[in-house]
């Protein structure tokens, strides 16, 4: 073994599967259902992410992402069920709007990365998923519903995921402890603004971020929907107006 993954359990149901010897510190979250269990996100598929869930679940799993950025969907390739937002198939079809050249820089950049793992043979995953999803889809596992919300701003098809019945909820690359990315052309900070009200509205009681921090609470999408309300009313929520910072967080736009 590598030990390429760190395991914390969040409850008996759902566990964190981390990457921190990558300076992204990527966040994959598994929930287990009395029916089958569902993988938030499958990291950079540096080192083989199946053989973690297979310790964790034996029940059949489905694979969803956040969105199809790199490091989120690199471990896709070990699961043949896997759900992803239409906005998005484009990117799993050949017109993802970087070169794998470029991937391969930022995956090996600040990375301690295995002896076995060779950058040369890293690919962006590509594929069809067996599923197309829409904002408000309900994800059955049996005994645990989980609601897709459709939160673009990062990217066009971003999703975050929403188990009301446990407070939970996983934001992708919407909300994390650090810079948030809102410059690619692919982003669009006016949309970030609407999908943070999104998740902002919602009782949230635990916030599971897609990197860095764990030490997260509820009230940093109220603080992050007010910054981004401020950035508008002052006319910079706009590609190219800067980087602000906001403590403990802050945005690139």
């Amino acid at each position: 073994m590598d030990n390429w993954f760190t395991i914390d359990e969040i409850d008996e149901n759902t566990y964190i599967i981390s990457e921190y010897r990558h300076w992204e510190e990527t966040h994959c979250y598994l929930l287990n259902g009395n029916m089958r269990s569902l993988l938030i996100d499958t990291g950079l598929g540096i080192s083989n992410i199946y053989e973690e869930v297979l310790k964790l679940t034996d029940k059949p799993i489905t694979a969803v992402a956040t969105h199809i950025h790199w490091d989120h969907i690199g471990g896709h390739k070990y699961f043949s069920d896997f759900y992803a937002h239409a906005d998005e198939l484009k990117w799993l079809n050949g017109k993802f709007p970087l070169s794998i050249g470029t991937i391969r820089e930022m995956v090996i950049d600040r990375c301690d990365l295995p002896d076995s793992f060779c950058v040369d043979n890293y690919e962006l995953f590509q594929g069809m998923p067996t599923k197309v999803l829409a904002d408000h889809d309900m994800i059955d596992i049996g005994g645990r519903e989980i609601e897709v919300l459709h939160t673009p701003g990062h990217s066009p098809g971003h999703l975050c995921f929403w188990e009301k019945s446990r407070g939970y909820l996983f934001t992708g690359d919407l909300v994390y402890k650090d810079i948030l990315f809102a410059y690619y052309p692919s982003t669009d900070p006016k949309s970030y603004l609407d999908s943070l009200e999104k998740v902002a509205a919602l009782p949230v009681k635990e916030v599971f971020p897609g990197h860095h921090s764990l030490d997260i609470q509820p009230e940093i999408l109220i603080r992050m929907r007010d910054a981004f309300r401020s950035l508008r009313a002052d006319g910079k929520l706009h590609h190219g107006s800067g980087t602000f910072q906001y403590g403990d967080w802050g945005v690139w736009l």
